[in-house]
């Protein structure tokens, strides 16, 4: 949703210089002169593209597969055999063609439509950081029992994170794994709740265990993933902030690639199935499978796309891990017939176009098995102005922020959401990002209150315990329709909010 490094993460950059940015598909802007589909990438003399194959899964066929691929130039980087999906790198520029005519192969494509080497960065806007408290009103925190910088948390008092954490903090057998850009697990308000054992680095399809591999590239660059990780599971230790489940263990899984921060195909498939054989409970997925926005089943290598990634959620949903993704920052309607995408390929060209968001997902946030978040500003729970939306497309909807158009509840100052950054800082962000982690730390909270829940029903519990926001009757965040907005559907099931806005109480005591 930008270019470097947030055009794929749903985090949403401000004018004042507030963090990353994403760009905002503006609901005005209608699929007048879109352009003809982007041909499938191929690779030149001499450059590598790295490819999804998937096959049926007996043995077999996939070995006979493996044995075409290296036919084909092609070297294999790994396979998930229970999954039937194979990694691999290629030159030839007929890979993909050839390996889609094999019997067996159900899909087959580039990941994306950039060679292989390192790319450009541009960077946009800065962090908003956040000073520590003066010793006195730290110490006037302690004395109420909140945490130094939580009465900047409105979005904690939203979901009634605060009230939750007086029932319980969840459970340390509950795992969340942050996938994302890594996470900095030397922060003091992260470190306590962190599993080593449970993180990797997922960077080119194949986890790295080796300790600290999992801790972004770039302090400065790549904060995203420990930014989410302090809103899911920042612990109550008298530092910073409190997370939505402070007694939860967080894991890092790390899928972004260096320089560029994209969230390729083969990264986001080990991160998913590395959580599933790790004994994670949830994932968080505040990012979108890059190259592309949307991907469309008429597209060889963007079918191959969805197909991978959907096998990755279905896989860890079977293993019992809750997929919670965030739905988006484009302040697009995902159940409308057509929606305008000029953002894709994020890592070469991009390429107008107009799609049919029923035959084109937008990966992970629309896929059977995962829950997709939309999110809510700081004054009455407003949807932000950004956040994307769509009837029976979102399940529930949490605190993402809006510092545009929302008046902000005192005592907090500022209506994005506070949490955790590299090196022991503090920032706020705004975004769907932000939303999906509140979910996730919800998700969490009933995991462990129920350890038997599986996926579905935790999915379940998510819904039926929110509170029901009805859709307002004009939505025009500017005055000027730059964002407008039709609602539709009832109260507690509505393009907006999907069930409503996620109860951390309801989670505890239900």
């Amino acid at each position: 949703m930008v270019s470097r490094p947030s055009r794929r993460r749903r985090v949403l950059a401000l004018p004042l210089g507030l963090v990353l940015t994403a760009s905002l598909g503006l609901a005005g802007a209608a699929a007048a002169n879109a352009q003809d589909e982007p041909s499938a990438p191929k690779a030149k003399a001499g450059e590598k593209l790295s490819y999804v194959v998937n096959t049926e899964k007996d043995p077999g066929t996939i070995d006979r597969v493996k044995k075409e691929i290296r036919a084909a130039d092609g070297k294999i980087v790994t396979s998930y055999k229970k999954l039937g999906i194979i990694v691999a790198h290629s030159a030839n520029p007929e890979f993909g063609d050839t390996l889609r005519a094999v019997d067996g192969v159900d899909s087959a494509g580039a990941t994306r439509t950039a060679p292989l080497k390192a790319a450009g960065t541009t960077e946009v806007g800065k962090p908003e950081f956040v000073k520590q408290p003066k010793a006195s009103l730290a110490a006037k925190a302690k004395a109420k029992g909140e945490e130094p910088l939580e009465s900047l948390q409105w979005d904690k008092r939203a979901i009634k994170a605060d009230k939750a954490s007086e029932v319980s903090e969840g459970s340390k057998n509950v795992t969340v794994g942050v996938i994302d850009t890594g996470v900095d697990d030397t922060h003091p308000d992260l470190k306590g709740n962190f599993s080593a054992k449970q993180s990797a680095n997922c960077v080119g399809g194949k986890p790295d265990t080796t300790p600290g591999a999992w801790r972004p590239y770039s302090a400065t660059d790549d904060y995203h993933g420990t930014h989410v990780a302090g809103i899911i599971g920042a612990p109550r230790n008298g530092v910073g902030i409190a997370g939505a489940a402070p007694g939860v263990k967080l894991s890092a899984i790390k899928v972004s690639e260096p320089e560029t921060s994209l969230f390729y195909t083969e990264a986001v498939v080990c991160a998913m199935v590395f959580a599933a054989d790790h004994g994670v409970e949830v994932t968080n997925n505040s990012y979108y499978t890059d190259p592309w926005l949307y991907n469309c089943g008429d597209q060889a290598d963007q079918k191959a796309i969805a197909d991978a990634v959907g096998r990755a959620v279905k896989y860890a949903q079977g293993k019992g891990v809750t997929t919670v993704s965030s739905a988006g920052n484009s302040s697009q309607d995902h159940a409308a017939k057509e929606i305008v995408d000029d953002t894709s390929p994020n890592d070469s060209t991009p390429v107008k176009r107009t799609i049919n968001p029923a035959e084109c997902p937008d990966v992970p946030t629309m896929l059977d098995g995962a829950i997709s978040v939309s999110a809510s500003g700081p004054q009455d729970n407003r949807k932000s102005y950004y956040s994307n939306y769509g009837l029976d497309k979102i399940d529930v909807t949490a605190p993402g922020g809006d510092r545009r158009y929302q008046e902000v509840p005192e005592p907090a100052k500022d209506g994005g959401v506070v949490s955790t950054m590299p090196g022991g800082d503090y920032a706020y962000l705004q975004g769907t990002s932000m939303a999906g982690p509140q979910v996730a730390g919800v998700a969490a909270l009933i995991k462990s209150q129920h350890p038997k829940a599986t996926p579905q029903e935790i999915a379940w519990r998510l819904k039926a315990q929110a509170t029901s926001v009805a859709c307002p009757e004009k939505y025009d965040p500017d005055g000027k329709g730059t964002y407008a907005a039709k609602c539709t559907g009832v109260k507690g099931n509505n393009s907006f909010y999907g069930h409503g806005i996620v109860d951390a109480l309801a989670a505890v005591t239900k």
